[in-house]
């Protein structure tokens, strides 16, 4: 399934872009969607830079013991029927 997404770029590197994509025979659109399916790692997991605020912030609090096998969904889901009732 084909879905929608809006990027915004810089108006030279657009006509760049289009320039390109004609010349390949393709849209822009397929451009994209080929470049981030040759460049997307499936084994990927996001780490912050060594020394920067994230990286000196991360696993500074703990969650209660009552969310440890939860998502996040699943956490927000409760505290906000926690809030507002069922």
């Amino acid at each position: 399934m084909k879905t929608k997404l809006t990027l915004t770029i810089d108006e030279t590197i657009k006509k760049r872009a289009k320039k390109m994509a004609k010349r390949r025979g393709m849209s822009v659109s397929e451009m994209v969607e080929q470049y981030l399916e040759n460049n997307i790692d499936e084994d990927y997991e996001w780490q912050p830079q060594p020394g920067s605020w994230v990286d000196q912030l991360l696993g500074s609090s703990q969650l209660p013991e009552k969310y440890k096998d939860l998502d996040n969904k699943k956490i927000k889901e409760k505290e906000i029927l926690k809030k507002y009732g069922s």
